[in-house]
C-alpha cells in the first residue's frame, strides 16, 4: 500500500477539521489563485478588506465554509519578503475560512510533536503539529493560523482522538494578519523542523514540496 493509498484508506467519508456542526452540503470551493479577478481588484493583504469580499462571495452560494487552495499559485504572497526574490507562491495545504473562535479538530488519533507562535508577517501565527502513525505510515498533519490561547497546556506527546477539538481559528491580529481561517497540510518528512513547516514554495521547486506534502482531500474526503 503506497502513502496516498493509506491515507485514503484511513477515512471512509467526509472528515472536519473545523466546527462538526457544518455539513459537508455548506463547504464551497473558493479560488485563491490568481484566475480569480475579484481578487485582482481588492488588496488581499488586508483582511478585512479580504473578509468582506468572502462574506460576499458565501452570501452569493449561500454557504458557510470557504475552502480550497492546495497545489494552487497565488499572487497573495507577492510583495511580502516573507517568501523572498524567489517568489513562493504554490501552496502546499487547504485553507478554510471562518470565524475566529471556530472550533478546529483533529481527523485522526494522534499526539503533539512540536508546536509554537510563528509570529513573524505573513507566517502562521500561533501552529501546531500532530504526529500520526497509519498503516505503518507515519506522517504529521500541520494546523496554521490559530488564536494564542490554543497553545495553552500543550505538551509534546499529548494524544488527541479524532474528532477532539485541539485549537480554535485566530484574529488578524493573531494570526499575523490574515482574515480567520485553518491553513491545514499533510507532511510526510519534516526535514528536522519543529513546530513550523513550509506552507508555500517556489514553482521549481513544487514537484519535491508536492510529493511530500499530498493533497489533504486524500483524507478529508471533500468534494
Amino acid at each position: 500500500m503506497t502513502f496516498v493509498e493509506a491515507l485514503q484508506s484511513a477515512t471512509g467519508s467526509f472528515t472536519p477539521v473545523i466546527d462538526d456542526t457544518y455539513t459537508i452540503s455548506e463547504y464551497i470551493a473558493f479560488d485563491m489563485s490568481a484566475k480569480n479577478g475579484e481578487l485582482g481588484a481588492i488588496d488581499q493583504s488586508d483582511p478585512e478588506t479580504f473578509q468582506c469580499l468572502l462574506d460576499d462571495f458565501l452570501l452569493r452560494s449561500d454557504k458557510k465554509i470557504a475552502y480550497g487552495g492546495y497545489n494552487e499559485k497565488r499572487s497573495l504572497y507577492d510583495g511580502n519578503d516573507k517568501f523572498g526574490s524567489d517568489r513562493r507562491n504554490i501552496h502546499l495545504g487547504i485553507d478554510f475560512w471562518a470565524s475566529a473562535g471556530t472550533s478546529v479538530l483533529v481527523p485522526l488519533d494522534g499526539k503533539v510533536h512540536s508546536f509554537q507562535n510563528n509570529a513573524a508577517f505573513g507566517d502562521y501565527g500561533p501552529t501546531i503539529i500532530l504526529q500520526h502513525q497509519v498503516f505503518n505510515y507515519t506522517f504529521y498533519t500541520l494546523y496554521g493560523h490559530l488564536s494564542i490561547a490554543s497553545l495553552d497546556e500543550l505538551y509534546m506527546g499529548k494524544f488527541f482522538q479524532k474528532g477532539e477539538r485541539i485549537a480554535a481559528l485566530g484574529s488578524p491580529d493573531e494570526n499575523v494578519g490574515y482574515a480567520p481561517h485553518l491553513h491545514f497540510q499533510i507532511i510526510k518528512d519534516l526535514q528536522g523542523k519543529t513546530g513550523d513547516y513550509p506552507g508555500v514554495c517556489n514553482e521549481k521547486d513544487s514537484a519535491r514540496y508536492l510529493e511530500n506534502c499530498p493533497d489533504p482531500a486524500l483524507l478529508l474526503k471533500l468534494p
